[in-house]
């Protein structure tokens, strides 16, 4: 029994009524990463109805049940089914491990086998299929950087890419002579050219041109004489949304001038196809929502608007004949599930397949608020209401990771257990969120992270001078950086908040980098500052330099498998606590990777942040 749990046991807890809507908000299952067959009868798909992730296959009109073809003790994370229809390319994360392993499978559920990533110290990263039948394409990573690869899923036979910094390969041509993948660290990624054969690399915009900084999601065009990705590109009144832009090539495969073919001032684009009759599928991230349309290539008009049924889809995946899709969609009151789509008719259903549902009655729909830092940017964050609360009430303000990720109005079950529990929540997006152009997400980057953190308690000034929290009884949530930034706030502003839960984040940012994955401390450097040469500035914003500054409880929850932000990255601050005398305690989920996935822990941990803070606000 950890020493939470037996902390738990002293404090009176939660009614009944209230743990049971906690375990079913909690363990709701979900549906996610669609994988189209060619033939468009049927789909891959990864679900966690059985209390983990499992690959499943199904047909889109339901006739027979839903088939599980991954290995019994497989953790699925991604799938991707081969043009000809063969075979399943599907990432397994082994025992919670950030270290995917690369397997296959025919859909039927026989041949599966491992392919690559049997090297427990490598990574495998997601690629796809080629042209050729049988021949997949994936980035391994085992140090700093990580090369394309070529995998041959019958014969088993690998052959090397590309090599050279870290390239996650994006696409490859037909003929398997050229292929197209992202390059760099955080905030500084960029599509590059590489010449199998030579091993040259071009980037695909120039480093000095606009949106050459930061480009990603290159493809080529359907006659390989031109490139297609999603860059960051001025607007006119100075924005810096990221657009789809095409680059021709020359007969050489030299790189020409970048022309942009869609853009919005008002939305980054999230994905895209290009379909054979001449426009493009074009996936907004619109203020936190998706929007989807469809446009001419030639002049960027819209041809069609789809609506959705629920506000987010993080994933899709389009038909052969461009003609319509399957979504992966979430709300507020909806876990993923997938639907079909229809391009041209706009109708939406959703697949009987996928889980059912939590009870409606128990979930709250977020309301979006604007406020302004001290400095006068603005910032955005989505706020939770228990039903009938009215004015100032005991809140948990819940900070996303990242840093670059996004608040949007997804299915959230912490802050839906939360409001069960009878909390408010607010869920801010503070500078260096995605969704607002890339300038607004490099607003945190290396030195200006110390101005960043006073958003923090700009957020909780506005949430008590707007009547929303009540003075004294706010607490701290954060997952991964949201858990670094509450760790923050708890040692910086010692007064700030009444309680602090932090899962999975960072204690002191010189420990993370000497611990985690290689291929991630190398990426982080434009991030967080450089391990060496940034050091001190590194220890000047650790928490576990400042905690004896510490004064409310925090609980400090972590998967006991995460190598991403390693472990110790908890048990070291609840170690440093405990010298110190100060308020902490330690929950470690067996076999959890930096996601918690498993159902039962999952609910766990849903309780146990339920309870702490009913207990401390």
């Amino acid at each position: 029994m950890t020493r939470h749990e037996t902390a738990l046991q002293t404090s009176p807890g939660l009614p009944t009524e209230v743990r049971l809507a906690l375990t079913q908000i909690a363990a709701a299952p979900g549906a996610w990463c669609p994988a189209l067959a060619a033939d468009g009868e049927r789909v891959a798909y990864v679900a966690d109805r059985s209390g983990r992730p499992r690959l499943e296959v199904a047909t889109l009109d339901q006739r027979t049940p839903p088939a599980v073809v991954s290995g019994p003790e497989q953790e699925v994370v991604s799938v991707a089914w081969s043009p000809d229809g063969e075979w399943l390319a599907y990432l397994v994360s082994p025992g919670g491990s950030i270290c995917a392993e690369l397997w296959v499978v025919r859909p039927d559920g026989t041949d599966r086998r491992l392919v690559a990533g049997e090297d427990p110290r490598c990574t495998v990263f997601a690629g796809g299929w080629t042209a050729r039948p049988g021949h997949y394409a994936c980035t391994i990573a085992d140090g700093p950087g990580a090369d394309v690869v070529l995998v041959d899923v019958v014969s088993g036979a690998r052959r090397t890419l590309a090599t050279g910094g870290f390239l996650a390969v994006t696409a490859v041509a037909a003929d398997e002579s050229r292929l197209l993948a992202r390059r760099g660290p955080r905030g500084w990624r960029h599509v590059v050219l590489v010449d199998v054969a030579t091993g040259e690399q071009r980037r695909v915009i120039p480093a000095d041109d606009a949106g050459g900084r930061q480009s990603e999601d290159g493809r080529f065009g359907p006659d390989g004489r031109s490139v297609y990705l999603r860059a960051a590109q001025p607007g006119p009144a100075g924005e810096d949304r990221t657009a789809l832009v095409v680059v021709p090539l020359s007969e050489a495969g030299e790189p020409g001038p970048a022309r942009v073919l869609v853009r919005r001032r008002d939305a980054d684009l999230d994905g895209y196809a290009v379909r054979a009759d001449g426009t493009v599928l074009c996936v907004w991230n619109a203020e936190g929502s998706t929007e989807l349309d469809v446009r001419r290539v030639d002049d960027g008009e819209v041809v069609a608007r789809v609506p959705l049924p629920q506000p987010v889809m993080p994933g899709w995946s389009l038909a052969a004949d461009g003609r319509s899709l399957v979504a992966e969609l979430t709300g507020p009151g909806a876990p993923r599930s997938l639907h079909t789509v229809d391009l041209a008719s706009g109708a939406v259903v959703r697949l009987p397949s996928s889980p059912r549902l939590p009870d409606h009655d128990l979930l709250v729909t977020p309301v979006r608020h604007h406020y302004r830092a001290t400095d006068g940017l603005e910032l955005d964050g989505w706020l939770y209401t228990p039903p009938g609360v009215r004015g100032p009430h005991r809140t948990v303000v819940s900070f996303h990771g990242g840093p670059e990720g996004q608040e949007r109005p997804a299915w959230s079950p912490v802050a839906q257990a939360l409001v069960a529990a009878g909390f408010a929540v607010f869920a801010p997006n503070v500078r260096g969120s995605g969704g607002r152009g890339t300038a607004f997400m490099g607003l945190d980057d290396v030195d200006a992270r110390e101005a960043s953190f006073t958003d923090v308690a700009d957020t909780v000034a506005h949430l008590v001078d707007a009547g929303i929290a009540l003075p004294g009884r706010v607490g701290a949530h954060g997952w991964s950086y949201g858990g670094y930034l509450t760790m923050v706030a708890l040692t910086r502003w010692p007064d700030l908040f009444a309680a602090g839960a932090s899962l999975a984040g960072m204690s002191d940012l010189r420990s993370f980098f000497a611990g985690t994955e290689p291929w991630m401390a190398a990426a982080s450097v434009t991030e967080y500052g450089d391990p060496v040469t940034d050091r001190e500035m590194l220890a000047t914003i650790s928490p576990m330099t400042a905690l004896n500054r510490l004064r409310s409880p925090v609980l400090l929850a972590h998967g006991d498998r995460d190598t991403n932000v390693p472990v110790a990255e908890s048990v070291q601050a609840h170690q440093a606590c405990a010298a110190l005398g100060k308020p902490a305690e330690l929950l470690l989920l067996p076999g959890e990777g930096h996601t918690v996935v498993g159902r039962e822990n999952l609910v766990t941990l849903t309780e146990a942040i339920a309870e702490w803070f009913d207990r401390w606000l």
